[in-house]
């Protein structure tokens, strides 16, 4: 049986990780966070032990491995800033890795967790489910034989109160802004779906939205992301729902909205396995998005996205 611990147990993100953890038949031995309302232990492992400090959490694993009894695996869900860090403290307790995206804020962070899994001589893992919901992989292979340059347009919408930007959400050095902590899914999943960056425009970027354009191997892309409510439809306002996506193909529009249940266990079966997402499949979305957040604001010049239409 595979043992587990998990860092950030009373985050968002959370329970997906621990459903996965059980759904493997795998047993979380101990979790920590800072915040103490993590009852959602109780729904999935009553015993594991609870630490409320990242020093107590280590020493305690520490300990575990050298009575020979190590964790095998850390899952990381702890805030964007830390993943980097966790992951280095995983891998010298001679564990591997599952981290939530995005695996780092820098790309060049990538290199260096590179060398220490060879020096450790464990794996590194990342997040990307996205890759495993059938319909994307359906349209991915429709892409493949595809010899046509799609037109793209991507808008995610999700509203957020203030306390979005009071956290560390909202903080650009924290979240890496807001391309990196609400768009990594989608930008990831469009070079997965389309192929390599050779063009990236910026033109809008304030806190609460940003906006720009993409010429990708085989396809434009306008993308639009927002965490302002002001910006969803107004038939999904109306009807009380506080988040839209829409991913349109040549005036087609691809649904994806249901089929996301499962996607973190798949996910944990693979990497279980030796097949999961390694470092290298982070890197092209990290560093589009790195260059996303430092590129300078340009007219959109008739090729943006449809919100910013007047």
């Amino acid at each position: 049986m595979n043992r587990f611990a998990l860092i950030g147990v009373a985050g968002f993100v959370a329970p997906r990780h621990l459903r996965a953890i059980r759904d493997t038949g795998s047993q979380l031995v101990a979790a920590v966070d800072p915040h103490d309302s993590v009852g959602v232990l109780d729904q999935y492992f009553p015993e594991a032990r609870y630490f409320s400090e990242i020093e107590r959490f280590d020493r305690f694993l520490e300990k575990q491995r050298r009575k020979k009894e190590p964790i095998d695996w850390v899952s990381i869900c702890s805030p964007n800033y830390l993943h980097d860090a966790h992951v280095r403290l995983a891998l010298r307790v001679g564990a591997n890795a599952i981290c939530e995206k995005p695996l780092v804020i820098n790309p060049w962070n990538l290199d260096q967790l590179s060398e220490l899994e060879q020096e450790y001589e464990h794996r590194v893992f990342t997040v990307l489910q996205l890759r495993l919901h059938p319909a994307l992989i359906a349209l991915r292979d429709r892409v493949q034989r595809s010899s046509n340059h799609a037109e793209v347009c991507l808008t995610y919408i999700s509203r957020r109160g203030p306390w979005y930007h009071a956290s560390w959400k909202g903080s650009q050095e924290k979240s890496g802004g807001l391309a990196m902590n609400i768009g990594i899914h989608f930008f990831d999943l469009l070079l997965w779906l389309f192929g390599a960056a050779e063009v990236s425009e910026v033109h809008l970027v304030t806190p609460d939205k940003m906006a720009g354009r993409l010429e990708l191997a085989r396809a434009t892309v306008r993308w639009f992301l927002s965490v302002d409510e002001q910006d969803l439809p107004s038939g999904v306002r109306s009807a009380g729902k506080t988040g839209f996506r829409s991913l349109r193909i040549n005036d087609e529009e691809i649904d994806f909205s249901e089929g996301f249940t499962d996607l973190h266990t798949r996910l944990y079966e693979a990497a279980l396995a030796g097949h999961g997402f390694p470092i290298e499949e982070a890197r092209p979305s990290i560093e589009l998005v790195h260059r996303i957040s430092h590129n300078a604001v340009v007219p959109a010049r008739g090729a943006g996205h449809p919100s910013l239409s007047p």
